[in-house]
C-alpha cells in the first residue's frame, strides 16, 4: 500500500516543494535568483530518484547524447535569460505590466489566481506553437532535435533547438504582454514551465489519477514521444492540458504503458552543432518528400 501512495504523492510534492522557494524570493523581490537556486537543486533531486525509482530502467543507460543534451541546455537558457535581463534593462516590464498589472488585467484578484490566469492565457500560445512545430514541415525540422531523443529523462528537458524555443516564446510571451500581466505572474510562469518541463521528461515511477486532465505529466508525455502519430500527434500542452481537452488532441491509453522505444525515424546528427545546423538543410528534406523518400517520415 505504501508504494502506490509514494508514487501518487511524488509528482505533485516535488512540484510544491519547487514552488515554495520561488514563490518567497519572487515576494521578496529576488525571483531570477531563487529560480536558478531551485532550478539546480530540483535537476539533483530528480537525478537521484530516476536511480532509485524508475519508470525504464533501459532508460538509465547513457545514450551518448549527454553533451549535446547539456549544450542544448546551457546555450537556450542562457538566452532566454538574457532576452529577459535586456527587458528588464530596457523598461518593458513597466511599458507591458509593471509590478501591479495594467489594461483587462485583474489585479484585485488574489495572486494565486493571476499566476493560474498567466498560465491559461500562455498555455494557449505553447500549445499552438507545439502543435504547429508538429504539422507544418519546415517547424517541424527544428523540434525534431528535441523528439530524436531515444529516451526520456530530467537531463534532456532542455534539449531544444534555439529556434524552437524562440518560436515558443513568440507564440506565448505576446499573449501574456496583451493581457498587461504584472512581473510576478510572468516569473511565476517562466518557473513553473520550468519545473513541469523538468518533471514531464523525468524518468521516475509514478501515478497520476486526475491529476492527467490539468497538467502535463510524464504518463502523458510518453505519449507524445510515441512514434506511431496516432499518439505522438497528441498532448501538446506544455504545462496544462485545458488546451487539448477543448481542441481534441488529448490522448491517454490506461491499459498498457507508453513505448519505451521513442525518437525519429530518420536520422539525427550527433554532435550539437550539426545538431543546430541540420534543421536549416530542410529544403533537402522537401526535395526527397516530393520523390516519395520513406525516410521523409521523421516521427
Amino acid at each position: 500500500m505504501l508504494r502506490p501512495l509514494i508514487d501518487y504523492l511524488l509528482w505533485p510534492l516535488i512540484l510544491i516543494a519547487a514552488c515554495i522557494p520561488t514563490g518567497i524570493g519572487i515576494m521578496h523581490g529576488h525571483g531570477p535568483l531563487a529560480f536558478n537556486l531551485t532550478y539546480f537543486s530540483l535537476a539533483g533531486l530528480l537525478f537521484l530518484i530516476e536511480r532509485v525509482h524508475p519508470h525504464e530502467k533501459a532508460w538509465l543507460r547513457s545514450d551518448g547524447q549527454e553533451i549535446p543534451d547539456l549544450a542544448h541546455t546551457a546555450f537556450t537558457k542562457s538566452f532566454v535569460q538574457l532576452l529577459v535581463v535586456s527587458a528588464a534593462q530596457m523598461g518593458l516590464a513597466g511599458v507591458v505590466g509593471g509590478d501591479q498589472g495594467t489594461g483587462i488585467w485583474p489585479n484585485h484578484w488574489p495572486v494565486f489566481a493571476q499566476v493560474v490566469l498567466g498560465l491559461v492565457i500562455a498555455e494557449f500560445g505553447l500549445y499552438w506553437a507545439h502543435r504547429v512545430a508538429h504539422e507544418w514541415m519546415p517547424l517541424w525540422y527544428f523540434h525534431a532535435v528535441h523528439h530524436s531523443s531515444k529516451k526520456l529523462w530530467f537531463f534532456n528537458t532542455g534539449r531544444f533547438h534555439i529556434i524552437d524555443t524562440l518560436k515558443s516564446m513568440i507564440f506565448s510571451a505576446p499573449l501574456l504582454a496583451l493581457a498587461g500581466a504584472p512581473k510576478f505572474a510572468v516569473e511565476w510562469f517562466g518557473a513553473i514551465t520550468a519545473y513541469i518541463g523538468f518533471l514531464t521528461h523525468c524518468n521516475i515511477q509514478m501515478r497520476f489519477g486526475w491529476l492527467n486532465y490539468i497538467f502535463n505529466t510524464p504518463a502523458l508525455h510518453r505519449w507524445h514521444h510515441s512514434m506511431d502519430l496516432r499518439e505522438g500527434n497528441k498532448n501538446y500542452g506544455e504545462n496544462l492540458m485545458l488546451w487539448d481537452l477543448i481542441f481534441g488532441t488529448y490522448y491517454d491509453d490506461t491499459n498498457r504503458r507508453p513505448p519505451a522505444e521513442i525518437g525519429i525515424k530518420d536520422a539525427m546528427p550527433r554532435s550539437w552543432w550539426r545538431q543546430i545546423v541540420e534543421p536549416f538543410r530542410w529544403r533537402k528534406f522537401q526535395s526527397a518528400a516530393k520523390k516519395g523518400d520513406a525516410g521523409c517520415d521523421l516521427l
